[in-house]
């Protein structure tokens, strides 16, 4: 049996389970969805703009909920800002910054080590090999992945682009935050070190496979946490990328590391991606395929594709 039919398996198993959790949650997903995360014209921020300013209006300390990583995370990941690469990254530039805050202690998180990986712009991942919609160097494929270190206001920086949907999901960014883990010379982290604090997902409003279908936006969002990015445009037009960022709460002394949300596909070293066999963890459902853009309309106005 595949990794990714296990995870089908032991999903549905668990969404049955959380019938009531989900329909509560969906009031608050909805909530959330309903507000313009949009900030065109509303604030002048840019990449360049200082980290004070971007999150100093956002003063909570409220614990994020903690999500599945999906089937498709992969241990080895490089640690760079910039995760695009030559082949399979084109689309909307997103330069994305997430702070975190310990909520034991309402201050920023420094030294976390964060795990970013997502769908390109037609719904594929990379580092995966599976039946289906997949990218064409396999376990070896590396293109929107990568890690970063929060720094001393528990600040990542990610440049990204906007992702796609694939069957059965909305559109989203996985993100996985160690702690005390490993940093090899060679620029990865050592396997098996370190905690793992948080695991969670980032969704963006869209409307093909929407968020409210999607039984992890549901889940990530609560009463007091929204999923979902505030940005801006960084032009006239979308073409020109997106300025996103967003305040995660996390409780520096949990670690998910026996979670049944935590599960790795695969590894990546200096021979190249291997599938982990014995993985068998949850996941998000099928396997990515069926895909169509669902960026807002290049043309569109700041005011309306929120």
């Amino acid at each position: 049996m595949s990794h990714v039919v296990r995870v089908q398996s032991r999903t549905f198993a668990r969404s049955v389970a959380s019938l009531p959790e989900l329909r509560r949650n969906l009031a608050a997903l909805e909530k959330w969805e309903a507000i313009n995360h949009n900030k065109t014209g509303i604030l002048n921020f840019s990449p360049a703009t200082s980290e004070y300013d971007v999150f100093a209006a956002n003063t909570s300390c409220i614990l994020t909920p903690t999500v599945t990583d999906g089937p498709y995370y992969v241990w080895g990941e490089v640690v760079r800002e910039d995760v695009k690469e030559d082949l399979y990254s084109d689309g909307v530039d997103i330069f994305l910054e997430i702070q975190y805050i310990d909520i034991n202690t309402c201050k920023p998180v420094p030294g976390a080590l964060v795990d970013i990986w997502q769908a390109n712009a037609t719904g594929v991942y990379s580092g995966i090999s599976e039946s289906g919609n997949y990218a064409a160097d396999g376990w070896d494929s590396t293109y929107l992945r990568g890690i970063q270190q929060t720094d001393q206001d528990g600040v990542v920086t990610f440049d990204t682009i906007f992702p796609d949907h694939y069957e059965g999901r909305a559109t989203h960014t996985h993100l996985l935050t160690h702690l005390n883990a490993a940093l090899l010379p060679n620029n990865t982290l050592e396997v098996d070190t370190g905690s793992v604090a948080h695991i969670g997902q980032l969704f963006w409003n869209e409307s093909v496979t929407t968020n409210a279908e999607d039984m992890w936006a549901k889940k990530q969002a609560d009463s007091a946490y929204d999923p979902f990015p505030e940005y801006i445009y960084l032009g006239d037009h979308l073409d020109d990328g997106l300025f996103a960022w967003i305040q995660i709460g996390i409780n520096a002394s949990a670690d998910y590391t026996d979670n049944s949300y935590y599960s790795i596909a695969a590894y990546y070293d200096a021979d190249g991606g291997h599938e982990n066999s014995d993985s068998s963890a949850m996941g998000s459902g099928s396997a990515p395929s069926d895909t169509n853009s669902t960026v807002p309309s290049a043309g569109a106005s700041p005011s309306t594709a929120a």
